[in-house]
């Protein structure tokens, strides 16, 4: 197939480029709207309890539980004039509007209710209501009314909070954060290609297709929004997956084609040799990511199936771009690949002579690897031990869902003071009630009364608002809103003091359900919203996990035959996660770095984010594996398969390719790095986690453990059991190895090489 897919390449290379070029401008043009299109939430199951409860809350009481928190402060007082009168205006912006219902505010609300919504200081007050129309709908008109009211005026502040508002500055935050890392990400991989290849010409190749497979990803991204749900938070990550492997597979390819220039083959048979050879491992590696992102599709939130759905589209585009029209590319350059090189002038400018290539044994790699494989047994514990270590502040991570908090102090966002505000400056926090809906209940108002009573007497209780009442620490201290009550059942809202997030506020959920309940009770609000998507992911964990584990084992023993390398490299990828999360645990949970990156110590990771982190980390790290595994396997096929032989096998292969993954894995790190730069703190872990996971597969793992445990294995590396061997035989991936057409001047050498 590979060769046939060459040929192509280098039968019409104009027609492909013109092709591409007309692709790219295409979906360019038609993804440049793809932000308008995607969603912000997608961390709970629709079917989920909590979400069925807002739903009942929204369509039966009046959008009572609010999804837009207006913050009025006056230093001079909430019940200044100023206050009062920007309060009042503010409302009748809302009221205007006929897309917001459910509207109240302090300066309208009746004591003693009045008083949950001033803050403690006397100096803010708030709005709430509810922003009808959906999701998507929701966080649109929050932009809008924040360009109604959101400012200062006479010495009043009014800013902007809740969920929706929370949705529509994420949704900002993130479109200018992906300009930035781009800006960052593509002139530094530029000179990072430069000072690999030498050549301009050759570095700009690996760079030209990852800018083609960004704008092939903005198309698939907006193809995708027209028939499911896709969260505004896939954007960063297949953009960045798109670049950086589109420059990881043009850069395996470009490699090989111009050593197999050196050994003599002319330009047709380069190609060909190169995309039969690199591409090959291009096509496993693709195949590696591309099935541990689609694992993310088992989850029931669109959070992840975004990812699974883009990441597979994305690894695609890098893929078929790398294997076909950048051969064509090739096809015509020719030896010019080579031109613009670098290294003389700058030589002759350091008053250094620039070395030839080095045959692989004077390498630094294969020096590096024979020592190791010396003493492979002390390196492999060393390097273990070394990892786990990292690894073990994951023993005590904690999970919780993400609030205003992933925004950054320096995130230029109303929605994070807000929620500053209310979680310090007032008695309860409006955002963070619990909400209990008893749907078509028709008995004894008393009885609401006292579940009511119940309820507040839970420690953390500040109060129980329902229909007959308001009750605190068991007794009712006033009349409660008529509205609460009507013909559809009842509903109450439970004002607490815990933070909903964490294992406190997990418990006090679990003792509100306790309280027996006069019918059946639905629970919703963040703390419901938190347990139930802990108990969705947790649910699909292990079929996740479990699918990753062996579409990877069966994909590298259809590329080796072996049965232990796919259990080396499954151990090898755990390893490098392990230190991967450990380090996520100390930096984000912890905050040890918190002031470096601007984020927040809350306590608990999001905990969807080791979970995505999982599948593309351990996809990625195949990615190396596989481009080592394929130069090593070409040695000891090449060998009289003695023991020797495969310690030369592995020494040889790793001098082949350790500049190559290296580079690679630093151009794909520099890639991830610049999701750093957000100011949304789970796009930070992300990129940091898996710029970390990278570089230390790419050194530490490849590089030192891998040799030194395939010292240790020995012949034993390529072993299968004969029923498997014969499968293997059968229907094992591979490719012919011979080249129609190559120049003589090439056979001696590529007889000796196959």
């Amino acid at each position: 197939m590979l060769v046939r897919i060459a040929h192509l390449a280098t039968r019409h290379p104009r027609t492909i480029l013109l092709a591409a070029a007309l692709l790219a401008v295409l979906c360019g043009a038609f993804g440049a709207s793809v932000t308008a299109h995607m969603k912000t939430g997608g961390f709970t199951s629709s079917d989920a309890e909590s979400s069925r409860a807002a739903e009942l809350i929204a369509d039966n009481f009046g959008g009572a539980e609010p999804n837009l928190i207006l913050l009025v402060r006056d230093n001079a007082g909430a019940d200044s004039p100023a206050a009062k009168a920007a309060g009042t205006k503010v409302v009748d912006t809302l009221r205007s509007r006929g897309d917001v219902i459910g509207i109240q505010s302090y300066w309208s609300t009746p004591q003693p209710l009045s008083t949950a919504l001033r803050s403690k200081d006397g100096k803010s007050a708030l709005v709430i209501g509810y922003i009808t129309g959906g999701e998507t709908t929701a966080q649109k008109v929050a932009g809008e009314i924040a360009e109604q009211v959101v400012g200062s005026n006479d010495g009043v502040s009014i800013a902007q909070g809740g969920l929706s508002s929370i949705y529509h500055d994420v949704n900002g935050q993130i479109t200018h954060d992906l300009a930035v890392a781009e800006g960052v990400a593509i002139p530094l991989s530029f000179i990072v290609l430069i000072l690999v290849f030498g050549s301009l010409v050759a570095a700009f190749l690996p760079l030209a297709v990852g800018i083609f497979a960004i704008l092939t990803t903005l198309a698939i991204l907006r193809t995708l929004t027209v028939f499911t749900d896709v969260s505004i938070f896939a954007l960063n990550m297949t953009t960045a997956l798109g670049l950086a492997l589109a420059i990881d597979y043009s850069l395996f390819i470009v490699s090989r084609y111009r050593e197999e220039l050196g050994n003599g083959l002319d330009v047709e048979a380069a190609v060909v040799r190169a995309v039969q050879t690199a591409g090959r491992t291009v096509l496993y590696s693709a195949l590696t990511v591309a099935l541990s992102v689609a694992a993310l599709g088992v989850f029931n939130l669109y959070f992840l199936k975004s990812f699974a759905y883009a990441g597979v589209a994305v690894v695609v585009a890098a893929a078929a771009a790398s294997i076909l029209i950048l051969p064509a590319v090739l096809m015509l350059l020719g030896h010019r690949v080579n031109a613009g090189d670098l290294r003389k002038p700058l030589g002759r400018l350091l008053g250094r002579t620039p070395r030839g290539d080095l045959a692989p044994e004077q390498t630094f790699w294969y020096r590096t690897v024979q020592r190791v494989m010396r003493s492979a047994a002390p390196v492999a514990i060393v390097i273990i031990v070394l990892l786990l270590a990292v690894g073990s502040p994951f023993l005590g991570v904690k999970f919780g869902y993400p609030d205003d908090r992933v925004l950054n102090t320096g995130a230029s966002a109303t929605s994070r003071t807000v929620g500053d505000a209310l979680r310090s400056d007032f008695q309860a926090n409006t955002a963070t009630n619990v909400t209990v809906v008893l749907d078509d209940y028709h008995g004894n108002p008393a009885a609401i009364g006292d579940y009511a009573a119940e309820l507040s007497k839970v420690p953390g209780v500040a109060g129980v608002l329902s229909g007959v009442g308001v009750y605190s620490g068991g007794s009712k201290v006033s009349a409660g809103p008529p509205q609460m009550t009507n013909d559809t059942g009842a509903f109450l809202t439970v004002a607490t003091t815990v933070d909903p997030f964490t294992a406190a506020g997990k418990t006090q959920l679990a003792q509100l359900r306790d309280v027996p309940s006069p019918g059946p009770a639905l629970f919703g609000g963040a703390a419901a919203v938190n347990v139930d998507a802990l108990d969705a992911l947790g649910a699909r964990l292990p079929l996740a996990g479990a699918l990753i584990v062996l579409a990877t084992f069966i994909v590298l023993f259809l590329f080796t035959g072996s049965l232990l390398l796919p259990v080396k490299a499954l151990v090898l990828n755990t390893l490098s996660l392990t230190a991967a999360f450990g380090a996520m645990v100390w930096i984000f949970q912890e905050g040890h770095l918190s002031a470096v990156l601007g984020s927040d110590a809350t306590g608990y990771l999001v905990p969807t984010m080791p979970i995505l982190m999982f599948c593309l980390a351990f996809g990625m790290s195949m990615d190396y594996e596989v481009f080592l595994l394929s130069r090593i396997r070409e040695e000891w096929l090449a060998s009289g398969r003695t023991a020797a032989d495969s310690n030369r096998a592995v020494a040889l292969g790793v001098a082949r390719t350790g500049k190559i993954f290296t580079a690679a894995a630093l151009l794909m790190a520099i890639v991830m790095a610049a999701m750093v730069t957000s100011k949304v703190s789970f796009i930070q872990m992300m990129g940091l986690g898996l710029t970390l996971t990278v570089l230390a597969d790419a050194t530490l793992i490849r590089g030192l453990l891998a040799p030194a445990l395939m010292r240790m294995l020995g012949t034993a590396n390529w072993w299968a059991p004969a029923p498997l061997a014969r499968l293997h035989a059968k229907i094992g991936l591979r490719e012919d190895e011979s080249i129609a057409g190559a120049p003589e001047s090439g056979k001696p050498e590529l007889a000796r090489r196959t």
